[in-house]
């Protein structure tokens, strides 16, 4: 079995929570080097995680002839940059979601990919959790019927960091090095899902302003879009609210019922039907990334089909950047 011996460039809080430790949980599988522009934060992560090596340059930590796959857990302006080189070198890479942070971006990465016939993955782990697996077997089961309408709802209320001052304040609020706000952060991971069960957004359009005054990027969002099957939706987010508004949901209408979930909180499954409500409550795995992980090694081993590709994900970066007027 051919060994998958990664790279990180990037060593953040998603690599301790979500990622970092399911690279190792999966057979044939191992961190060996970690790049970070402060030292200090490498060093300490390779300690930290017994990983063999560190670097602070990212040309460095790819050239590495014992790196054979990069995971790149930077902020999504860099995203871009580190792919390509990560392909022209010849080894398959996997990006944090959005893939870029810009649809243009993606196109970039795209192009290369095909170039190169390096494969180029996307952190919409999502798509394999068994929390919105079965969201999906219950749609396939017809347990709502056809299904005529899908409505996003999220809302929470400003972050403590979200007061800081500018130079202080956290890069996902930073449109130059996010994309956009929290919307260009949280987002993907709704349209990303929806797109899984209902086919790519072909039309999509947005109003976006900045009500709370915190920050320069929108805080909040409302949306229209339409599948390619001419399924309609609507999404309305807001990130400077009061805590009583809190939401995550996504609500389903059918001929035969409505089917709502969250997709950041986990909260159960709710099927309301004629014959009453269904709850369905599915726990996921203690690393939210491991089975996408696994699927992408299994792929890059050859015994394996992983669809969670950089083309799969770029329809995404083209709804957000159409709700936010980006072009």
């Amino acid at each position: 079995m051919k060994k998958i011996r990664w790279g990180f460039i990037g060593c953040g809080e998603v690599t301790e929570r979500k990622s970092g430790p399911a690279f190792n949980n999966v057979e044939g599988s191992s961190v060996v080097a970690v790049m970070s522009r402060n030292a200090d934060k490498a060093q300490s992560y390779a300690e930290r995680h017994n990983i063999e090596r560190w670097y602070t340059d990212p040309q460095a930590l790819i050239d590495d002839p014992n790196v054979n796959a990069v995971y790149i857990a930077t902020p999504p302006s860099s995203h871009a940059t580190y792919a390509i080189m990560s392909m022209r070198a010849g080894k398959p890479v996997y990006v944090e979601k959005p893939l870029a942070a810009s649809y243009d971006d993606c196109a970039r990465i795209n192009h290369v990919c095909l170039e190169t016939r390096v494969p180029c993955f996307v952190a919409y782990y999502r798509r394999y959790l068994p929390y919105f697996l079965k969201v999906k077997d219950l749609l396939q089961q017809g347990a709502i019927g056809k299904v005529l309408n899908v409505q996003i709802r999220f809302a929470c209320p400003p972050r403590q960091v979200d007061y800081n001052a500018p130079e202080e304040r956290p890069w996902r609020i930073q449109p130059d090095i996010a994309g956009g706000g929290y919307f260009y952060d949280l987002a993907p991971h709704q349209l990303d899902l929806l797109q899984q069960f209902f086919g790519v957004i072909t039309k999509a359009e947005g109003h976006s302003a900045n009500i709370g005054g915190l920050y320069q990027a929108e805080d909040t969002v409302s949306a229209s879009f339409q599948f390619e099957n001419g399924l309609p939706g609507s999404g309305s987010w807001c990130f400077a609210g009061h805590e009583a508004g809190k939401d995550d949901r996504i609500e389903l209408i059918g001929t035969d019922g409505i089917l709502t979930f969250s997709v950041f909180n986990y909260d159960p499954i709710h099927l309301y039907t004629t014959g009453g409500m269904q709850e369905y409550t599915v726990p996921n795995p203690q690393y939210v990334q491991q089975p996408l992980i696994q699927s992408i090694v299994e792929t890059m081993q050859g015994r394996g089909d992983c669809q969670c590709t950089a083309l799969s994900a770029t329809p995404t970066n083209w709804a957000m950047d159409k709700i936010l007027g980006k072009f």
